[in-house]
């Protein structure tokens, strides 16, 4: 016999529905639901109805809108020239949250598992190669998420770009900062010593001293240096950053490359 009425009972199935709820959350969920008005129902209805209507995916790069093509892809001031590559919707707005990065993006929709049967046709990688065709497109960067999929992913890719003549560029790895080498894994230790050169994506030097006294060893910096790019907290010019990680025991190579020694 079921605890619940049929109609609360058929109220929390639909909760379990979602990712990561189980039978207890999802009927603590649905009683809340329950307590609410009339008014706050229909709002919460509404912005489900609302969002499945309204929401498509931009033509040029498959990110979730409510226009077309996205605010991201139709905002001039945004480098054309720079496309970064992400596995989900989802990395597009943790990336934006950095506002650092200032080029467009290329949502795949998945990565290449062929354990899951998705291969290269199943994601949006045709969709992609044709953004590049015209010649506009100067640098890709390969944001996959850096797991097997993810690099196989990367790795395909970067095969299928560099032809073209484009720069391609994959989202460094490493310890984060405040992270413990303690508390790291051993993969993530052996992928950082097995980078002689470390590509620079991001700036996020966390502060100057950390780096000048030495203290941020434990940690690999992540920035992508040119004539333009300043410390995204310390907002330093860019002669300054590369002069302070010259002092340090980095050695620098050109604006663009930088490695420990």
């Amino acid at each position: 016999m079921s605890e619940y009425a049929p109609s609360i009972e058929k109220l929390i199935e639909s909760f379990e529905r979602l990712p990561s709820i189980g039978h207890k959350t999802a009927a603590r969920l649905a009683f809340h639901v329950l307590d609410w008005n009339e008014e706050q129902t229909n709002e919460f209805l509404n912005s489900i109805v609302n969002a499945k209507k309204n929401l498509k995916y931009c033509s040029k790069c498959f990110n979730i809108t409510d226009t077309d093509p996205c605010p991201i892809c139709s905002n001039l001031k945004r480098n054309q020239d720079t496309i970064c590559v992400v596995e989900d919707v989802r990395d597009v707005a943790a990336m934006e949250r950095t506002h650092e990065f200032k080029g467009v993006y290329h949502v795949l929709h998945g990565s290449i598992s062929p354990m899951n049967g998705i291969g290269p046709d199943d994601i949006k990688i045709k969709e992609l190669l044709a953004r590049l065709v015209g010649g506009e497109v100067k640098e890709v960067i390969l944001a996959t998420n850096p797991r097997v999929e993810g690099e196989a992913t990367a790795m395909y890719l970067s095969k299928l770009i560099k032809p073209l003549g484009i720069k391609v560029s994959r989202i460094a790895h490493g310890i984060p900062v405040g992270g413990d080498l303690e508390y790291t894994d051993e993969i993530t230790l052996t992928m950082i010593s097995l980078l002689p050169i470390t590509r620079f994506v991001f700036p996020v030097i966390s502060t100057l001293a950390d780096v000048s006294s030495g203290t941020a060893t434990t940690s690999i910096l992540f920035i992508k240096l040119d004539t333009t790019s300043t410390c995204s907290i310390l907002r330093l010019e860019i002669d300054t950053i590369l002069k302070v990680l010259t002092s340090s025991n980095l050695v620098v190579f050109n604006p663009m490359e930088i490695t420990f020694p």
